[in-house]
């Protein structure tokens, strides 16, 4: 289990300030820097990275309100951090849920220490990771939902899923304790999201129009910047997670930057097989793919093992969003399910194969063997889906009746920007 917190980039004392009140630790200045840029990398990610990625893939009439969703549920989650999120996801608690020891950050000064770094890094960090989560959510039902709508969803989901999800990975519950492998989000972020996200495009239905008229990205060159700052951050997600600047933060740093070209070409000469052209939006994709894949593995697999994860994230990606999509007959708009949903399953499960030592990987615990360890992930993998479908059910079904939860039809036609917000991006 201590392996397994290490490699994680916790300690015992990220896990409670009473612990990390009492363990020996010192604070090293390098390690501080080194996870305080990480951070600034993953908030990155947030704003403007999903903001401009998901923006370019709406109509030109929605943009706007793609970027305000991102926005405001940022500054949501960052405040609800604060007052009880840290508390229940990292300190001590039971298999699903940390405590309120550390509400309002209760007992964390300026000298508290985790591993080799500050506790309020630590806070700061993590608080990044919870933002991507619920900003990633967003993109599956874009472009029909009510403002108020979203904001209800998401303190209630963040609440509910992303808060037990992440204890029972990252601070000490039930699939960290089962031993289960997720070096930065495989499950936490993106398995989490995308079940959501899969679950208010069900709900909300299908957008007005949809498989009768042509709804295509109406910015390319904004999905394109959007992913470039996404690819550039996730090396804060990644190597931030090794939680110091040591030989594992490297691994994972080259991993992310191999799997991905990997997903890249994977993606592109897929489609240019399938579809006869290589497109833009086909490589950003297959990049995003990539990064998911990779996620969970990054810093428990070889460079050889990172490159077939991504290999074989770029085709699972395109088929999620292409087949997979028309199996579910589902208006994902971003395509949240297609790309981190089913790209997070495969990196999960492929983790368990590749941390393998004969495989190049850092091994597993003492006994596991590699059936085991796939079976681990699997259900990990399986425990997030369930959990993470039933808390967006619940928190969708709290929004619907208190606000209601699409728009008129009429309002969706004329678009989101200029009803719910009174703003225009474009001059007509």
């Amino acid at each position: 289990m201590k392996k397994r917190l290490s490699m994680l980039g916790l300690s015992a004392a990220a896990l409670s300030p009473s612990l990390a009140q009492a363990a020996p630790a010192a604070l090293d200045k390098a390690d501080n820097a080194f996870m305080m840029i990480c951070t600034a990398l993953v908030l990155f990610m947030t704003l403007p990275g999903i903001a401009l990625f998901y923006g370019g893939l709406l109509r030109g009439k929605n943009v706007l309100s793609m970027l305000t969703q991102v926005m405001v549920t940022f500054a949501l989650v960052c405040v609800l951090w604060v007052l009880y999120g840290y508390s229940l996801a990292f300190s001590e608690g039971n298999a699903f849920y940390g405590g309120f020891g550390t509400a309002m950050l209760k007992g964390i000064g300026i000298d508290s220490i985790t591993g080799s770094y500050s506790q309020l890094v630590h806070v700061a960090f993590q608080c990044s990771f919870a933002c991507i989560t619920v900003a990633l959510v967003v993109g599956g039902f874009a472009e029909r939902i009510r403002f108020s709508a979203v904001i209800i969803f998401a303190a209630i989901w963040f609440t509910l899923s992303y808060l037990p999800i992440a204890h029972m990975v990252w601070g000490g519950g039930f699939l960290a304790a089962d031993g289960a492998l997720d070096f930065a989000g495989g499950t936490v972020v993106h398995i989490n999201a995308a079940s959501a996200g899969l679950i208010g495009a069900y709900l909300l239905g299908k957008r007005a129009g949809f498989g009768k008229e042509a709804f295509k990205p109406h910015n390319l060159p904004m999905v394109f910047t959007g992913t470039s700052i996404l690819y550039i951050g996730w090396f804060g997600f990644n190597a931030g997670s090794a939680g110091e600047a040591n030989g594992v933060a490297a691994l994972a740093f080259l991993n992310t930057v191999v799997a991905t070209a990997g997903a890249i070409l994977s993606w592109v000469f897929a489609e240019w097989l399938v579809r006869g052209k290589p497109s833009l939006l086909g490589a950003c994709s297959g990049c995003i793919a990539g990064l998911v894949a990779v996620t969970p593995a990054a810093g428990t697999v070889g460079v050889g093992g990172a490159l077939i994860i991504g290999l074989v994230g770029g085709i699972a990606g395109l088929w999620g969003v292409v087949t997979l999509k028309k199996w579910l007959n589902v208006d994902d708009t971003c395509d949240v399910f297609g790309v981190h949903g089913v790209c997070g399953i495969v990196g999960c499960l492929l983790t368990g194969v590749f941390t393998a030592s004969s495989l190049g990987g850092s091994g597993y615990a003492d006994g596991v063997t590699m059936g085991h360890q796939v079976w681990i992930q699997l259900l990990s993998v399986i425990i997030t889906l369930i959990w993470s479908s039933v808390a967006a059910f619940i928190a969708f079904k709290i929004a619907g009746v208190l606000v209601g939860l699409r728009v008129p039809e009429e309002q969706e036609r004329e678009g989101l920007d200029i009803n719910s917000h009174g703003e225009s991006a474009y001059n007509q």
